[in-house]
């Protein structure tokens, strides 16, 4: 049972806020950030004895990274569920008093960025769904490329959908299968064969807590252990996005749930069943070069040393003849030190990232958006005057931002600007749960190399080749998703969702 109105719980309707209300970020096309959006961060633990509450928070605040519209946590208590989720920052949304309130022995937890279902808190996850069996929370990371079909399917079963989101359609499948009879785990196997697309999911239960993946494995999802402060439980369990959401409470990286696996924990243990018949690992390659905090653990090492790799790939491949190396902060960064490494040029710091700068409620004048880049990034002039620059970044989507940037290091005194790009053009979508734009936004769908330099206004510029990319992983080549490089989608996206992406990007703001 939900707990009643006394404890801290947030409500279903669209308009329902918080005591304390945070403002509605306004969203506006001229102030996206040109990157592809981070998708979301799930996290769930088991772990009787501890305060779940305060360690699945921490556990977010790690993957804040991964989104910033909202975030959520639900912990459970035998047959009690608390709940609290609001839009905002992890930081803005809890504090001691909330956490205090959020008592449990397992808990899952969600930072959002939104890619199906618009930014308000009806959407912000986890989605609670009540069965025959009690409560049912569930946090999503990826995208459903079949929502519409799904959609119909339920709402033809009469089911109550509350949201608009595909994390919500998949709680109400598995609250559907539990009400037909059937336990949790073959419950959530039914339905998980009624989804298709990209689904990291942590899934919290009366019973215990669960950790799956799509079999393809687009979205990461990671287990680690922790050392238990309960005599009858010998071993606790998290579940995590990314190994930092592990570092930060101390627990232990143990291995990646893996394409097509289910990972049901409870106070039997960790149990494990692959769930899908054939799973094909496609990890997206865009975790590896830019989405994934530089420290956490992908094939076994550290992202930070992909990236620098990636940076002595793109030095052989596009070299230049130039003064000084600079990355574009942060994630161009490793990129940039691994080019400095393979040709000798010296590295250094040219751009200097104002880190308090993030989704601000406050909208900047239109002159401030003209001059653009200087609330986030400032050149520093007196090392850059006079020098010929390279500067790499990681990837480039729109190129409006790197155009601003080329101006502020030339109006810096920089003689030559030079840009590398450490991934291929973007040339298509992605459905998988990043939020790009419709194809003909992206500027390398539209434009060769050399107008994307003129437009640009650099004296060069070269990209990393697809090939260079993944041979820099050191593992199997086929079990990556590079679709927005090549747009060979591994899993069939339908042309309606493909036109509905093209509509909502032509849409009025």
């Amino acid at each position: 049972m939900m707990p009643n109105s006394a404890d801290r719980t947030c409500s279903s309707t669209p308009d329902a806020t918080s005591e304390t209300p945070v403002p509605t970020l306004i969203s506006n096309h001229l102030d996206r950030s040109d990157k592809p959006e981070e998708a979301c961060g799930v996290f769930g633990i088991y772990a009787p004895g501890q305060d779940v509450a305060k360690l699945t928070y921490f556990g977010l605040y790690a993957l804040q990274h991964r989104g910033q519209e909202s975030a959520g946590i639900a912990t459970f208590k035998g047959d009690r569920v608390y709940l609290h989720k609001e839009m905002g920052l992890v930081s803005q949304v809890f504090n001691e008093q909330v956490l205090k309130e959020l008592p449990g022995d397992w808990a899952v937890g969600h930072t959002r960025y939104s890619t199906t279902g618009s930014s308000r808190v009806v959407n912000a996850q986890p989605a609670i769904v009540e069965t025959q069996r009690g409560t049912l929370a569930l946090a999503h990371n990826g995208n459903l490329v079949n929502t519409a079909s799904l959609r119909e399917e339920l709402l033809r079963s009469n089911a109550q959908l509350l949201t608009t989101t595909d994390s919500e359609m998949i709680a109400i499948a598995i609250g559907q299968a539990v009400d037909a009879g059937k336990p949790w785990l073959e419950a959530t196997i039914s339905a998980l064969h009624r989804c298709q697309g990209a689904f990291s999911l942590t899934i919290a239960t009366p019973e215990g807590i669960m950790g799956i993946r799509d079999p393809n494995g687009v979205r990461p999802l990671v287990i680690g252990t922790l050392e238990s402060e309960s005599p009858d439980v010998p071993v606790q369990y998290v579940l995590a996005s990314e190994t930092c959401g592990l570092d930060i409470i101390g627990a232990e990286y143990w291995r990646d749930v893996e394409p097509g696996e289910l990972v049901w924990i409870t106070e039997a243990g960790l149990a494990s069943f692959h769930w899908a018949a054939q799973p094909q690992p496609k990890l997206c390659i865009f975790e590896m070069i830019y989405f994934a905090r530089p420290d956490s653990i992908m094939n076994n090492e550290s992202l930070y040393s992909y990236r620098m790799r990636i940076g002595r790939q793109l030095a052989m491949e596009s070299p230049a003849d130039v003064d000084l190396i600079i990355g574009v902060p942060d994630s161009g960064i490793p990129a940039a030190i691994g080019f400095s490494q393979e040709t000798g040029i010296p590295y250094g710091e040219g751009l200097i990232k104002n880190r308090y700068v993030g989704r601000t409620f406050i909208q900047p004048t239109q002159s401030m958006r003209e001059s653009g880049i200087r609330m986030k990034l400032n050149p520093l002039k007196d090392v850059l005057a006079g020098k010929r620059v390279l500067m790499v970044d990681d990837s480039v989507v729109r190129g409006t931002t790197s155009r601003k940037i080329v101006k502020a290091l030339r109006d810096a005194g920089a003689l030559e600007v030079h840009m590398r790009v450490s991934s291929p053009p973007v040339t298509h979508p992605c459905f998988y749960g990043i939020d790009t734009d419709s194809q003909d936004q992206l500027i390398a769908a539209t434009k060769s190399v050399e107008e994307i330099r003129q437009q640009m206004g650099v004296d060069s510029l070269a990209y990393l080749s697809w090939e260079g990319m993944l041979l820099a992983t050191q593992e199997d080549p086929n079990h990556f998703c590079s679709a927005c490089f090549t747009g060979q989608y591994p899993i069939p996206v339908p042309e309606m969702v493909k036109r509905s992406k093209l509509m909502l990007e032509k849409a009025p703001v």
